[in-house]
């Protein structure tokens, strides 16, 4: 069996031995091997080419930009999803638009541990991925499979854009798969999850998780759900989406991060638009409560969605 933070790390490896324009760089990448262990013997295993950088997000990114533009990939890791504020500038001012600017590409690959743990609190819980969606130039990965974290990550370094991977801390051990994959799905392609005829849950990240228990839940009470699988929100697969709505009438958009102007918000709005007559009730979203993220696990639990929640919310829109 391998966990979801093991493949991290397998397709970094990997991406290190292929590509020798590829390294790594972040805070105690190196000797430490990161803060969860996902560069972890690395450093040993590509001398000079996993590299402990200084405390500051800034820089780290900066000069990945300008080792990008002289024709390295690099790999940079933030310590938390949270701390990437602190280069905000030089990703979306500087990275996500230098291609339009000049021409030159900028194939970096900025890795986000995201989401909420519990115990985490405000500064190492949050989920920003709507926040850099927001922004043209970039891509934004959201994987939420063994699979999908190994084969999307390789397919972040080979891709000539700048990335921002999102990948869930939450699921770095509670997640296992058989084996690594030697197919993959390509990013920008939602994934059928589960299938269903009586509602659509769209969803992604660690919130597929939930969604496919609550979905296992309501089918005991004969409710088949479908679930979708974003698999990347930037480029977001409507397509999908909207073939899974005509077959179902009904739409949930469950994500873990806060509700204004997220991926959920997001999601509804093209239903609404490209597909209304496609609806039989009024669409519905789920998201965590709109307040920074609680450090008591108490308070955590119900801060985020969860299949219990998700079942609720699911409920009433197959009443409507």
């Amino acid at each position: 069996m391998i966990t979801y933070l093991e493949a991290i790390r397998e397709a970094q490896a990997k991406a290190l031995a292929d590509d020798p324009r590829v390294y790594i760089y972040g805070q105690d990448v190196g000797q430490f091997g990161g803060a969860f262990k996902a560069t972890k013997g690395l450093a040993k295993e590509f001398p000079g080419r996993v590299l402990d950088s200084p405390i500051s997000e800034d820089a780290i990114i900066g000069s990945a930009i300008g080792a990008a533009i002289e024709g390295m990939r690099p790999i940079v890791e933030m310590q938390f999803a949270d701390f990437s504020t602190v280069g905000f500038n030089q990703i979306v001012n500087q990275a996500a638009t230098l291609h339009w600017r000049t021409q030159v590409p900028c194939p970096i690959t900025i890795r986000l541990p995201s989401g909420g743990t519990a115990g985490a609190g405000p500064f190492h819980s949050q989920s920003m991925e709507a926040l850099y969606a927001h922004y043209p130039g970039l891509i934004v990965m959201t994987p939420a499979t063994v699979e999908d974290a190994y084969s999307m990550l390789l397919e972040a370094v080979a891709i000539d854009d700048p990335v921002i991977f999102c990948e869930h801390k939450y699921l770095y051990y509670h997640l296992k798969a058989e084996s690594l994959p030697t197919e993959a799905v390509p990013t920008g392609k939602a994934r059928i999850a589960r299938q269903g005829r009586d509602a659509t849950i769209v969803t992604y990240s660690a919130m597929l998780h939930e969604s496919l228990a609550c979905a296992e839940e309501l089918a005991t009470e004969g409710w088949e759900t479908e679930v979708i699988d974003l698999r990347s929100i930037k480029p977001l697969d409507t397509d999908t989406i909207l073939a899974s709505v005509a077959r179902t009438g009904r739409l949930l958009a469950v994500g873990e991060a806060w509700p204004w102007g997220g991926v959920t918000a997001e999601v509804i709005a093209r239903v609404v638009t490209d597909g209304f007559a496609l609806l039989d009730a009024p669409p519905m979203r789920l998201n965590a409560k709109d307040t920074p993220v609680p450090y008591h696990p108490n308070l955590w639990g119900t801060h985020r969605p969860t299949a219990k929640t998700i079942a609720v919310a699911l409920r009433r829109l197959l009443s409507a």
